[in-house]
């Protein structure tokens, strides 16, 4: 007889928890509508016949930056460091989008080898690329050494200056062409040896040398997102992620607000926060001599041609 009421109670107890995140995922959902006024629903901009690369695409907010992507006309090439899961992500996306315009580059973004013979590969196919989001990164590994450098630093920072480069020639053949550097929340607290730092830095850099070009470049950051380690988490764990999954829009709203919206055509070299809104980054990224020392040192690491 005793059983019944505690059971009751469990229930209940069970029950008003989950009734109070579904209340708090509502208030979240409607507080994130009033800060974000753009919205990719209202977005005319079709991309039919362009090239998009996304890099790390095959999870996270990449994953589905580049189904987005793909929905609005655009031939995506997914660069994934695995064929295995690439090829999933690829076949899950055309799935959702409808899409036969999507493309597999497979890379390793911590070996400046592999980037070169990718971005070689890329542009013997496609003279003209149209966008370029520099979304993959790594994070919480310990020190690794790769041939080249850390395997953090090369693949958030050193990884993307090498791959930018070697693509600005076709971006610039473009008659439009974003270039989105994606930041983490981590950059705002410094943390230099994520590379995200160094690369809104170089992002500052870069603008300086496009003006004319058709070419531009900014630094987003996405804000808090569902990260695709979360897949290690026990159930409740990710029971719980999946219910606030909403995240994940939110990490990609800004990425695409810069990478498809009309007013961005003319801006260039500017941080935005996960609000689509122009913001100042830590001063770090701000020092010009921080970044002419920063930019001569990648030249020399990536053994490209001087940049001014």
């Amino acid at each position: 007889m005793l059983l019944w009421p505690a059971l009751s109670i469990l229930v209940w107890g069970a029950g008003s928890v989950f009734l109070i995140l579904v209340l708090l995922l509502q208030l979240c959902v409607q507080l994130w509508q009033k800060s974000h006024p753009w919205d990719l629903q209202h977005c005319s901009t079709d991309l039919t016949g362009k090239t998009a690369i996304v890099t790390g695409a095959n999870s996270g907010i990449r994953k589905v930056v580049s189904q987005d992507l793909a929905q609005c006309g655009a031939q995506v090439v997914l660069t994934c460091q695995s064929r295995e899961r690439g090829q999933q992500a690829l076949a899950e996306i055309q799935a959702a989008s409808n899409s036969n315009g999507l493309l597999l580059g497979e890379v390793d973004l911590s070996s400046m080898t592999s980037i070169r013979s990718f971005a070689w590969r890329l542009l013997q196919e496609n003279p003209e690329i149209h966008l370029l989001v520099n979304n993959a990164g790594v994070s919480g590994f310990p020190k690794t050494l790769t041939p080249d450098l850390d395997l953090t630093f090369v693949t958030n920072y050193v990884g993307p200056f090498l791959l930018t480069n070697l693509l600005q020639g076709a971006l610039q053949l473009a008659e439009s062409a974003p270039v989105v550097n994606v930041s983490s929340v981590q950059h705002a607290h410094g943390y230099i040896d994520e590379g995200k730092l160094l690369l809104t830095s170089f992002t500052g850099k870069l603008a300086q040398r496009l003006p004319g070009t058709g070419m531009t470049v900014n630094a987003v950051e996405p804000g808090v997102v569902y990260m695709g380690l979360m897949r290690h988490f026990s159930r409740p764990y990710c029971f719980l992620f999946w219910l606030v999954s909403f995240f994940m829009k939110v990490g990609v709203i800004p990425v695409l607000y810069l990478s498809l919206a009309e007013e961005q055509d003319s801006i260039s070299g500017k941080y935005f926060s996960s609000s689509c809104v122009i913001t100042l980054p830590i001063k770090a990224c701000q020092d010009p001599h921080v970044a002419q020392s920063l930019c001569n040192a990648s030249v020399r690491l990536t053994s490209l041609v001087k940049m001014d």
